[in-house]
């Protein structure tokens, strides 16, 4: 069931960033991550009123808080980093994230087998090559390195706070919700600031009318990535953090095969070599 639950986060978060890197060609990526998530509060608040999912409210709604808190400072330093480049560098190093919420699960006594232990250093290798890193003639600003870790610290911490927010099923809509809501309430104070200063949240000679024509995909990308925090909590309440982390963190592999067959992007040599290493390292862990 782990193994399941954390290969469909990867999935659904792979193609959330594919479907939220094609909206920032169009929109500003702050604008992208409010109004995504605006639409998924909405549709979470239905949720969580159809099920009388509030009764579950309790004090482990603050790592859902703090989740919410987290997730957009993560998100806006990757994509600042991705700005300063170059991004065949910034997007593996965001993967390395992967070993916030491993060390979480290690550290509260979670002791994989040698099988499993290979398996994690196989596809963490894999993950990584997976983003195409540019591994010469590639400066790195050393603003961009800190602002890819500080993203990859946050995405992991992420993990590690959303999977300790609920202990139901309804309760972690509510905790997806009480998520959300902190997501739009400290990214649109954000965008908000932004526009005070003279930042426009819309391109220039663009409308809402534009806007309006983007909610589906703006859906798609704020609800997929929901989907992916909820199945990622039922992996890791369901077996071993550190393969439920691991497993999940396989999305950039999804992210380059969607580029691959929608935008007939090719894959360069390393990244499907780190694809192949992930899945062996997926094999290895699932075998465990």
């Amino acid at each position: 069931m782990t193994t399941l639950f954390a290969l469909a986060t990867a999935v659904l978060w792979g193609l959330a960033d594919f479907g939220g890197g094609l909206l920032t060609r169009r929109l500003p990526a702050l604008t992208v991550v409010v109004v995504s998530q605006v639409l998924a509060v909405v549709a979470l608040g239905s949720v969580v009123l159809a099920t009388g999912a509030w009764r579950e409210a309790g004090p482990q709604l603050w790592f859902a808080v703090a989740a919410g808190l987290v997730g957009p400072v993560a998100m806006l330093s990757f994509y600042k980093a991705l700005a300063l480049g170059p991004m065949g560098v910034v997007s593996p190093l965001g993967s390395l994230g992967v070993v916030v919420p491993v060390g979480v699960g290690l550290a509260l006594g979670e002791q994989p087998g040698a099988g499993q232990y290979t398996g994690i250093a196989i596809a963490v290798v894999g993950i990584v090559l997976a983003g195409g890193p540019e591994l010469r003639g590639a400066p790195v600003q050393r603003q961009a390195v800190v602002l890819t870790l500080t993203a990859a610290f946050g995405f992991g911490a992420v993990m590690a706070l959303i999977s300790h927010a609920s202990t139901t099923v309804t309760g972690l809509f509510l905790a997806l919700f009480v998520q959300r809501v902190t997501n739009v309430a400290a990214g649109g104070a954000v965008l908000w600031a932004r526009t005070r200063r003279g930042t426009p949240a819309l391109p220039e000679g663009t409308g809402p009318r534009m806007l309006w024509r983007l909610v589906p995909a703006l859906a798609f990308v704020g609800l997929a990535d929901v989907a992916a925090n909820g199945t990622y909590s039922v992996a890791a309440q369901s077996g071993p953090v550190t393969v439920a982390a691991v497993l999940s963190s396989l999305y950039p592999v999804i992210t380059a095969f969607a580029a691959f067959a929608a935008l007939k992007e090719r894959l360069r040599p390393v990244q499907a070599a780190g694809a192949g290493l992930a899945l062996a390292g997926t094999v290895l862990l699932a075998a465990g």
